[in-house]
Order: C-alpha cells, then structure tokens, then sequence
C-alpha cells in the first residue's frame, strides 16, 4: 500500500517474532496499515489473532524474548525500528502514548495519582516545580475527574475503575502525544463507565487532534468511535476497510463471521447466533495456504494450497480472500441455512410466561457486610452490598440480573447458593428455604444448584486433568462409581461439545472458550435444576461468546434448565433472558420481560443503561443518556431513593422518601416515585 498524504504512523510488512526452546515463532507476519493525523484505526480480531502484539511492537514494549525481525514502523519518516533503546524511550509517552487495558496493573499501588502523573511529564520535559502540579491538576480536569485537587493526593485503590482508567488517560496525554495506542481500554468497564471513556476520547481527539489506534474486540465500540478499521487474523491483516463500508459488506469471510457473532438489542432471540468453529491456530502449527481455510465453511483447493495475497477492492478497501464478494454472499446464506437447519434454537418449551412452578424465591434478602476500625476490630458501620433483594425464577426461565459494579450482582449469586450467609431476607429452592438449613441439607441443595465463573482459568484446578475436575462432584456427592464415571465424564464432554480424547488434558491446554465448556460440564455433572452464571461469557471473544450462548441455548431446551444469569453486557443479556432484573446499590429498581424492558424502560437508570449499549452499526447512531458521577458508596447510600444524585429528574420527594417496588403493567415493576 503506497504511503498517503498527512500520515502519521506507516506500518509496512512489520514481523514480529519471539524465542522459544524450539527456535522463532511468529506472532505478526507482514502486518501493514497507516494512520493520519485525528484519525482512529481500529484494529480487531479474536485473542490470539496478533492485536496487542502488533501494538506493542510500534512501541517496542514486546518481552526480553520478543523483536521486530523486519518491516518498518515509520513515525513521522522515522523508522522506530531502528532506533536505540534511550532514542524510543524518547518517543514513548511524548510523541506516542499508550492506554492499558487493566489500569490497576499499570499504576502504581505505593505512589499518589498526582505523582504518577508528575513522572510522566518529567520524564520528557523541564519545569518549575509549581508549573508540574498545575499541569498534573489540569489533565485531571480535562479528563473529567470531579475535585482534581483532592485527587492529586490518593492512590489508585481508592478510586472506582473507570476513575482509574481517566487517570490512565491524563497519564498518557501528558506530555500532548501526536498518537494513542488504547489497547481494550474499555473491555473491563460497565456501559456507563465505558460510555464516558469513549466520549471523553472522542471531545479530547476533537480538542487536541490526536490520533488513536484502538485496538479491541468490541465491535460496538468499532462502530462508534473508528474511522478504520484493521481485521486480523492469524498475525496478518485480513481486511482493511472504511468503518462503514466494513459494516455494511463485509469482503472477508471471517470479518462477516465476526459481525454475525455479535448479539444485538434487535437480534431474534429465536435464531441462533454465528459461531465461527474452531479457534485461532497456534503460532507452532499455521495452516498452508489461507490462514482461515480450517474454520472457513467454504474454504475450496486452492484456499489450502495457496496463500491469497491482500487484493486492492478500490476505494481503499482491502481483502485476504480467493472468494469474490458475489460468491462469499451467496455462500453466506446457504451456510446460515443450514446453521438453522442443524439445530432450531426456539424459547425453551419448558418455560411458558409465569406458568411454570417457581424453582427459587428470594425475599428481603440482605448482605451487610461490617466496617471495623482499631485494634478491637471495632465495628465503626457496614456496607450494604445487598439490601433487600426479592425476585423469583421459574422452571425453564433465564432471569438476567445486570447493573453497574458495585451493584451487588455476583454477591447476590453468593448468597443464593449459601457461599455468603445473609444479612436477613430468605431464599426458598423448591420450596426450602436454604438460608436456614443445616450443612448436610446444604449440600444436597448445591448438588442442585451450580455456579458457572467469570474466569474459567482461575476455578479450573492447573494440576488436575479435565477427566478429574469434571468427576470431583460426581464423587463429592457420591453420584457414580467406577465405569459409570467415566462413562458420565464422556457423556458431559460431549454435551458441551468437546471428546472423550481431552479427559487426560490439563486446562492450559485449551482455549478460553473450551475451558469454560469444561466449567459447565463440571457444573452439569450433578444434573442441577438452577445454574448461575456469573459474568460466563464477558471475558470470551464474540465468536467464542456466540458458541457459548447457542450452547447455553440448547441445554436449557435440552434439560429444562433455570439460569440466574448475570452480566453486565445488555446485549447479551437481552438476547439469552427472558426476564431482566436491573440493580442499582444493592436494590431491584425495575423487573419486566426481556422485550418489555429494552423496548420501554421505565425507571431512570434503565433508561441510562440501555442507552449507553455501544450499537454494532456505524450509521446507527443512538441518543445516549450519559450518568454523572460515580456510584455512591453501599457504606454511605443516599437517603430516599438511592439513585436521586444521578438522576436527571429527580424531585425533593425522590431525595427524602424510598419509593417501593410497584407493578406498573403485568410483570413489569418498577421503583420510581413518577410511576
């Protein structure tokens, strides 16, 4: 691709590679794109697809075992690549910042935010003392940080996550970079947090004309803030393309495989969703010929035998492909026919509305947790993480539970299966209330009832092969014996889709999607009746996520399963849910039916959240209602209605008086004082 004119960073056939035991591996191979001056190039793709390899690579923040082999990476007609390690130094944080993903790992724990930011400048440039502090309070300001002064002398654990992340951003403005390297920075971020993130860069780019290269695997936010956009799989590019016209058609298959992946507010709940099968190959074995032939459905002889070469479409559009647009959308069609063909996903016929018996009742349920102060641990106050919960769950249903963190949604899953004992408040499964039974009925209850985690890596035991971590709960409740559990342990593997081959494999052996088919196969193992899935697919990629949730789908029509599902991630929610519980500071504000509830939210903060859903379509602009401030503390919540210091049409009676949880319509409550 020749060079344009007015940019500012050229890419050109960068190759990175690292060492290992058995020699160099490959991790990026012949990357190449451009940025211009205020422009934002997204570049996209699953994990393992080369992202933040090729981002760390512009800068040089590659591991000891990493370099750049060959290409150049021009800035500004400098070739970074070839200067020495003081003369980047030089560079990073003034003429190109970086934005991490986890702020908490970034910054530093023992130093204030005001000395954090102080370093970065004085790192490049020589002030009076004075003029740091007042430019460290300024980029405070500019990022939209409330009391920049008192701020300058915290630390980051005594900030929420999206503060900690605006203080990520001063940081990288510091010294007025020409480029931003953001790489997830909004991943890990409630839809209110991560509205505000995604304003506040788009206001300083206009403001500053810094360029920002994005690198995520949110498409939503792709759509919202890219004006390019770079595909990549396997450690090539696979398209390049204007935002819109990527949308809109989509030249490479895997790139239509990944819009498709996406669940949207509008997606049919009763059509299955685009799973790309398969993952992202290893760096040790790479396919002949084009990269994505093994999990492409119409990959033909000369995808396996030949590599394709990145063809110019015009209009600056770029595709890895043999296949030509007319044939990829003809192919497309018959492929998501027979998807539809295989496996019919329909409302499971094991729920219809309200008319199944309830499988769960949650009533008042509180969890305060006590503040101690001194050295008698002296009980000073207690935070209210959750305060008076009540919703049921019936045979077949999934109920969504969503909110901000901090809200109280995954210890309000901890207080259900009796990992966390309650405040006050009763919890009834199948007619027991479980919050006042004795250890051994206890532990019949959770045979009945399992949990599916966020981090299916930190639940897995390392050391035990995944035959042994699926037949722990078969022998825990003495379920099976001897052949049977083998037999039960092949059984589950092939409900979730994997074989009896990966009994004797380890979890780092799998992918991020597979292990967390294995940590519902675990959970399957006890035949429960009710699964809670906190956060199950948030950390997935959107191809991964989408084989998740068919799965999740299909059991449920399967089994005749109930989900407590919670998640923060509404388009997801909406599209698995057949009813919505919404959170705010440990209270239920607004309970309705999936369709009832995104089409007319009626409480505030619902409103505020559904708005804030980044829409996986460039022209599809959304009014969006943007919440000011954080999050109260559970330990100090406001009087009358918890929610009155953000909302916008808060009256005198909504800061004096709690409103009550009332039904406005037929399964459709709310706790607002204008209904």
């Amino acid at each position: 691709m020749a060079k344009e004119s007015g940019v500012l960073l050229q890419v050109d056939k960068m190759k990175t590679v690292f060492q290992t035991q058995s020699g160099y591996i490959e991790a990026v191979n012949g990357i190449s794109f451009h940025i211009k001056k205020g422009e934002t190039v997204a570049i996209v793709g699953e994990s393992g697809s080369g992202k933040s390899v090729s981002a760390m690579s512009i800068l040089r923040l590659l591991e000891k075992s990493g370099k750049v082999s060959s290409g150049r990476i021009l800035f500004k007609d400098i070739n970074l690549n070839e200067l020495s390690d003081e003369e980047i130094r030089k560079v990073r944080g003034k003429e190109i910042a970086m934005i991490f993903q986890d702020p908490m790992s970034c910054l530093d724990p023992v130093y204030t935010i005001g000395d954090q930011i102080i370093e970065a400048i004085k790192i490049h440039e020589d002030l009076p003392k004075k003029e740091y502090y007042s430019r460290a309070v300024e980029l405070l300001q500019l990022v939209g940080l409330p009391d920049a002064k008192a701020r300058m002398s915290i630390y980051p654990h005594q900030l929420s996550g999206g503060q900690r992340q605006r203080v990520m951003i001063a940081i990288a403005l510091a010294c007025r970079p020409n480029l931003i390297i953001a790489d997830e920075p909004t991943t890990a971020l409630d839809v209110t947090v991560q509205a505000q993130i995604m304003e506040l860069l788009k206001k300083l780019q206009t403001e500053l004309g810094t360029a920002i290269i994005l690198v995520t695997h949110d498409l939503g936010v792709v759509a919202e803030m890219a004006d390019r956009v770079v595909v990549v799989y396997a450690g090539q590019v696979v398209e390049e393309s204007n935002v819109i016209d990527l949308f809109n058609k989509p030249e490479h298959p895997y790139t239509e495989a990944l819009l498709q992946s996406v669940p949207r507010i509008e997606t049919n709940k009763n059509e299955r969703l685009m799973a790309i099968k398969g993952s992202v190959p290893s760096l040790y074995d790479m396919p002949t010929g084009c990269r994505f032939h093994p999990r492409c459905p119409y990959a033909s002889e000369i995808c396996r035998q030949e590599e394709p070469p990145l063809m110019n479409l015009g209009e600056n559009h770029y595709s890895k492909c043999w296949i030509k647009e007319k044939d990829i959308k003809k192919v497309m069609q018959n492929v998501n026919h027979n998807e539809q063909e295989d496996i019919e996903i329909i409302d499971s016929p094991h729920f219809g509305k309200h008319q199944n018996k309830k499988i769960l009742e949650v009533h008042g349920l509180k969890k305060y947790f006590p503040i101690t102060k001194g050295f008698f641990s002296r009980t000073v106050g207690y935070v209210r993480a959750v305060d008076g919960l009540s919703f049921d769950i019936h045979e077949g249903e999934t109920l969504g539970l969503v909110g901000e963190s901090g809200c109280g949604k995954s210890t309000s899953g901890r207080l259900i299966t009796s990992l966390l004992k309650p405040t006050g408040g009763s919890v009834t499964f199948n007619g027991q209330d479980i919050s006042r039974i004795n250890r051994h009925a206890l532990k019949k209850v959770r045979q009945r009832i399992q949990f599916v985690f966020q981090d299916p890596y930190s639940t897995l035991n390392p050391r035990m092969t995944v035959g042994d971590i699926i037949g722990e709960p078969l022998e825990v409740h003495r379920l099976v014996k001897g052949t049977e559990k083998y037999a039960r342990i092949v059984e589950l593997l092939e409900t979730v889709g994997l074989t009896r081959n990966d009994i004797q494999k380890f979890p780092h052996q799998f992918s991020g999607g597979q292990r967390q088919r294995i940590g519902i196969a675990r959970a399957l193992a006890t035949e429960p009746d009710l699964l809670i899935c906190d956060e199950a697919v948030s950390a997935l990629d959107v191809s991964v996520q989408a084989q998740i949730l068919n799965l999740l789908r299909d059991l449920q029509q399967k089994l005749g399963l109930s989900y407590l599902f919670i998640s923060h991630d509404l388009n997801v929610v909406k599209y698995i849910s057949h009813r919505v519980c919404v959170m705010y500071l440990g209270e239920i504000v607004e309970i309705a039916d999936s369709e009832v509830l995104f089409q007319n939210p009626l409480h505030p903060y619902s409103q505020a959240l559904i708005s804030a859903v980044p829409i996986p379509d460039p022209e599809g602009k959304s009014e969006r209602i943007i919440l000011e401030g954080e999050v109260p503390s559970p330990s100090n919540p406001p009087s009358g209605c918890k929610f009155h210091t953000r909302c916008l049409i808060a009256t005198d009676t909504c800061q004096t008086q709690q409103p009550d949880l009332k039904e406005v319509s037929p399964g459709h409550k709310v706790a607002c004082h204008n209904y």
